[in-house]
């Protein structure tokens, strides 16, 4: 900390109770001034050779007949006074970053300038700000902070706006020719640091940071601003800087947010860094989750609406790097009717806006083709995040059914390549809503495409009570289908398609083909038996057990049989009891063999 001495006589100012000062002299006192609530009890003379103010005073008590002078309204109050009236004196007082403002606003308002004396008090701690002050970091700071107090008198002076140059001068710096201290603590120091030089290391970018979070909002707003006017700091820093000086000063906890002493405040502040936030709006400047968080406190305290639009638009551009937990905003007060626990059609805009702002997005070159790839990862991220949330606002019991289906219709099918997210909101939703009508049933089912399910989600809709009986028959169809086409073919028939894109087909033993294919079909039959088994379950237990285990299979394999006829546009019993042909090259006997072994394992008699 700088300071500065003036005067070489000791001081001998002393006191009398709280409210009196006075000077040990042998000369009896002849003049009274009193400041506030204290009396100064001192001598004309000393005080009209130092100021014009004191000299007109003086005469005017004169005239009056009193010795008495009242000074209203003094800045800096009566400690200000007792360092201008021992300056008068010749006594040492001591100038340092906490008395200069005042002390200063007191020169000026007693006239201590040039024409009364050479070398009064303004010019003195004039060339104390300019020679020590200014070219200290951490003093500029204590000086700007002290000056709020001293308004109209400070800003006049032009203390703040040279504190504030100062300081965003500094910060522009480059951090290699920074030599004077500066507060950094961050969680990979063990403990709070103060950095007096830079011989050891280089400052980090941020090194300003911590310290410009003690200011006062409207203090760090004409700072940052200054900071941001000369245009050497990143958005990226810029962002930093705000979200420190939140962490700083919102509260975690919710009473203290919105509280009736807090509640202005608050809204101030956010609203401040709101209107700070960088120029660029991308993902370099701030983090979605910073961004989500300032939406929230802008929703509980009330801030504009101007405001939380501009949130909202910064928010859409990063959306797929939001959590669940980002997504859970408070409802924003609209008046009547019950209210969801979490505000859904905010996030229904959020999303849309998001999809429709990369919805342009198309493939040509080979940039825009790598451009293409990552929208289709955020639009991934973004189906998972919305999934998440659907499954945490699927229990509430006054969610509609419109805001769940436009919340899940919101994302693109590229952004929804598995369903498994969706079924799980969807079950959740259909059990806390258990009075739902088959048509809103229908409806919300439909969201979801059974073929994107994976076999864990399949065999769970299998067996889900709550799912209608055509939804359920078409997962194990479907998961039949993707279990018989799944299972591999045999060695050297895969080879020998691998080859026909190639060469010539070769010719090959019939024989061992139809073996190994035999095999293959016993495989799938297995696989169908046992999916057809899950669905018999499933009917016996929808039509309370009055249908039998042998008449669901024997339903489901007319089901697999008029697919298989669709496709192929036969009806032989010989082909209707596998999903795919036997290859061309077995002959048709052997074909007539496997179908009937194959009947005979159906069999239901």
């Amino acid at each position: 900390m700088k300071f500065m001495k003036l005067g070489s006589k000791p001081d001998s100012f002393q006191s009398n109770g709280s409210d009196i000062r006075f000077v040990a002299s042998d000369l009896a006192t002849d003049v009274v001034v009193q400041v506030g609530e204290v009396k100064f009890y001192l001598h004309k003379f000393p005080l009209s050779s130092k100021s014009s103010k004191l000299q007109k005073l003086v005469l005017k008590a004169t005239s009056d007949g009193t010795d008495e002078i009242s000074l209203h309204d003094f800045p800096g109050g009566p400690k200000a006074f007792d360092i201008c009236a021992k300056f008068c004196y010749g006594m040492v007082v001591t100038l340092n970053p906490y008395n200069v403002v005042p002390t200063r606003c007191a020169a000026e308002y007693l006239e201590m300038t040039e024409t009364v004396e050479k070398g009064n008090l303004i010019f003195k701690i004039e060339v104390f700000l300019n020679s020590s002050i200014f070219r200290s970091w951490k003093d500029t700071i204590i000086v700007l902070q002290s000056a709020k107090n001293l308004f109209p008198w400070s800003e006049e002076l032009k203390i703040v706006g040279r504190c504030i140059d100062s300081i965003a001068a500094k910060t522009s710096v480059d951090p290699s020719n920074v030599n004077w201290s500066y507060t950094y603590s961050k969680r990979m120091n063990s403990a709070d640091e103060i950095v007096e030089t830079v011989e050891q290391r280089v400052p980090p970018k941020d090194w300003w940071i911590e310290d410009l979070c003690e200011l006062d909002v409207d203090l760090y707003k004409r700072v940052m601003v200054a900071i941001k006017s000369k245009g050497r700091m990143s958005a990226d820093l810029i962002g930093e800087a705000l979200r420190a000086y939140a962490v700083r000063w919102l509260p975690d906890r919710y009473e203290a947010l919105v509280g009736e002493d807090y509640e202005k405040r608050n809204r101030v502040l956010v609203e401040t860094i709101i209107w700070l936030l960088p120029s660029d709006k991308g993902p370099g400047g701030c983090s979605c989750r910073f961004l989500m968080k300032l939406l929230k406190v802008a929703i509980l305290v009330g801030a504009g609406e101007g405001l939380k639009e501009e949130l909202v638009n910064r928010v859409s551009i990063q959306l797929h790097k939001a959590s669940v937990k980002d997504l859970l905003l408070p409802v924003r007060s609209s008046g009547e009717g019950v209210s969801t626990n979490y505000d859904v059609e905010l996030v229904i805009e959020l999303v849309r806006s998001y999809v429709a702002r990369n919805e342009d997005v198309q493939g040509g070159d080979e940039k825009e083709m790598i451009e293409l790839s990552f929208e289709r990862e955020n639009l991934i991220a973004l189906g998972e995040l919305v999934d998440g949330f659907l499954c945490e606002v699927a229990s509430d019991p006054n969610l509609g059914i419109n805001s769940f289906v436009e919340l899940a219709t919101a994302v693109p099918e590229m952004g929804r390549p598995i369903h498994d997210g969706l079924y799980t909101a969807i079950d959740i939703y259909l059990k806390e809503h258990p009075d739902m009508m088959k048509s809103d049933k229908k409806r919300i089912c439909g969201l979801m495409e059974v073929r994107k399910l994976s076999t864990e989600a399949s065999i769970h809709a299998a067996q889900n009570d709550r799912l209608p009986l055509r939804v359920v028959v078409q997962v194990l169809f479907f998961e039949q289908q993707r279990t018989a086409t799944s299972t591999p073919l045999p060695g050297k028939l895969n080879s020998i398609l691998e080859e026909s894109d190639h060469d010539p087909p070769q010719p090959i033993d019939p024989e061992p083909i139809s073996l190994k294919v035999s095999k293959e079909e016993r495989e799938r039959s297995k696989a169908r038996n046992s999916v057809t088994s899950l669905m018999s379950g499933r009917i016996a237990n929808r039509a309370d057990r009055l249908l039998l285990p042998s008449r669901s299979r024997r339903i489901f394999d007319k089901l697999w049989i008029g697919k298989g006829e669709r496709e192929n546009g036969k009806g032989e019993s010989e082909t209707s009891g596998s999903s795919q042909s036997p290859p061309v090259s077995v002959k048709a006997g052997e074909v007539k063999s496997l179908g009937s072994s194959r009947n005979r394992r159906y069999s239901v008699s």
